[in-house]
């Protein structure tokens, strides 16, 4: 299992739109090859930022598939016009395995 993390910093004033377009966009994730689970948490601390996780089979799954598909387009339409900055993405496995 591959965990994707990335926060989003979402352009002030933006999260309200940006929660429900997301939960437009979890429809189309969650039907992804190799996807498991995700989940957006916000922030409490600081306004209009979350961190994104998603558990993925394989970083091909995400890298390959998902990011290669005719979905991901859709996603990017709802979604990459909040971020500012653009999110970094990062993979990690457990070391405990």
């Amino acid at each position: 299992m591959i965990l994707e993390q990335a926060i989003l910093y979402i352009k002030p004033g933006e999260s309200e739109a940006f929660e429900k377009a997301f939960k437009e966009a979890q429809k189309i994730i969650s039907t992804m090859k190799g996807y498991i689970r995700h989940d957006v948490l916000k922030c409490i601390e600081e306004n209009d930022k979350y961190i994104l996780l998603v558990e993925w089979k394989t970083i091909e799954d995400h890298e390959t598939g998902f990011r290669t598909s005719e979905e991901y387009q859709q996603w990017k339409k709802l979604l990459h016009h909040f971020y500012d900055p653009f999110p970094v993405v990062q993979h990690y496995e457990s070391i405990l395995s």
